[in-house]
């Protein structure tokens, strides 16, 4: 089984993996992730694992949340310090989960349940939605994202909706394009300061130069090399490459 382990913590979460490869050799470790703003750009990019291990409280928020943005179908399994009324939430809800610290056998009988339900000899547990829901994040620890970049303009400031940006390009400066036309100047130091303010089922990040809005994109052009051409609509008509290395990734989020 292919899983990965979303833990804020890296001496926990190698520990886990430490302690996977003892009870459950089978269980093959694909990825370690750190943080929920790294959770969401590897499920976009990324088929879904067989099983999740997934830590409740991250250093940017709740991990339910995850399941608000993306139809996860795979097994998850809890490690958790929540108090004893969280614990009984799992089980009535038929949730795996661990209370750290982590021990061996408590790791093997969730894992063992887990290759049960992936195997399709036992459904999925009932009741994952309405737990989902009383530990659903609240509205005001969701990610939020710039409603409005502020650019230059003839000596003055004005608001561009970021609905209105077609996309952002580093040419020496940084610009922003709108699907008008318009080219404005952008104070920002990187463009993953950039990435990290626009959201990400919206706004891809082509390759160093450019990150563009899904509803720009007019037609992509495969290569020979893998290498693909994204066309942006009038009046921008601007083509963007996308490299042979991040062109399935790229076929992923614009499919979807």
């Amino acid at each position: 089984m292919k899983a990965i382990i979303i833990e804020d913590e890296s001496l926990v979460a190698r520990e886990l993996e430490n302690t996977l490869k003892e009870v459950a050799p089978d269980v093959d470790i694909v990825e370690i992730i750190p943080s929920l703003k790294v959770a969401r750009k590897w499920f976009l990019y990324n088929a879904e694992p067989d099983l999740i291990f997934m830590d409740i409280q991250l250093s940017d928020g709740i991990s339910f949340v995850l399941f608000d943005q993306f139809k996860l179908q795979c097994p998850v399994v809890f490690t958790t310090a929540y108090d004893e009324y969280a614990v009984r939430a799992f089980k009535v809800n038929g949730i795996d989960y661990i209370l750290k610290p982590v021990e061996k056998e408590e790791l093997k009988r969730a894992v063992d349940k887990c290759r049960v339900i992936v195997g399709g000899k036992s459904p999925y547990p009932a009741g994952i939605e309405e737990f989902l829901q009383a530990y659903k994040m609240p509205s005001s620890q969701a990610p939020v994202y710039k409603e409005k970049f502020i650019v230059h303009k003839r000596n003055h400031w004005i608001p561009v909706n970021t609905k209105d940006v077609a996309c952002f390009y580093k040419d020496s400066l940084f610009y922003l394009y709108t699907f008008a036309g318009e080219k404005y100047i952008l104070d920002f130091e990187s463009m993953e300061d950039i990435e990290e303010v626009v959201d990400p089922r919206q706004f891809y990040r082509a390759n160093r130069q450019a990150i563009v809005n899904i509803d720009a994109i007019r037609s992509v052009l495969p290569k020979e090399n893998s290498k693909l051409i994204l066309s942006l609509g009038d009046p921008l008509k601007m083509d963007i490459d996308i490299s042979r290395e991040k062109a399935p990734a790229f076929k992923k989020w614009f499919d979807r």
